[in-house]
């Protein structure tokens, strides 16, 4: 995800993610550890090859059927844009977190339903 960008059309969406750290090699290393402790990916000691799990795979399958935007790095940017806007002062906090909150809670209404 290191050249996310490159899949946002939007350009101003796309200048957003460029200094956002998504999928950088500074953050992937993290980003694998964690996966690999949750039980997500398993990493082959010998050949460091890395393999979804089964767990990993069914995540997978949801989010990609039931939330497909999730995956979509624009998703990000536009959050990336909005935490800019809180720290410019354009917005406040709690205006971007009643955003984020109605529409994590639109998306789980959607599983739910």
């Amino acid at each position: 995800m290191e050249n996310a960008g490159k899949l946002i059309e939007d350009e101003e969406l796309r200048e957003q993610i460029k200094g956002a750290g998504i999928g950088t090699s500074a953050t992937r290393g993290e980003i694998i550890k964690k996966l690999e402790k949750i039980n997500y990916i398993g990493i082959n000691a010998k050949t460091q090859v890395v393999t979804p799990t089964e767990k990993g795979e069914l995540i997978y399958d949801v989010v990609r059927n039931s939330m497909p935007d999730m995956l979509n790095p624009k998703l990000t940017a536009s959050w990336e844009k909005g935490l800019e806007m809180v720290a410019k002062k354009e917005i406040n906090s709690e205006e971007f977190m009643q955003k984020l909150e109605n529409y994590i809670k639109s998306k789980i209404n959607k599983l739910v339903i």
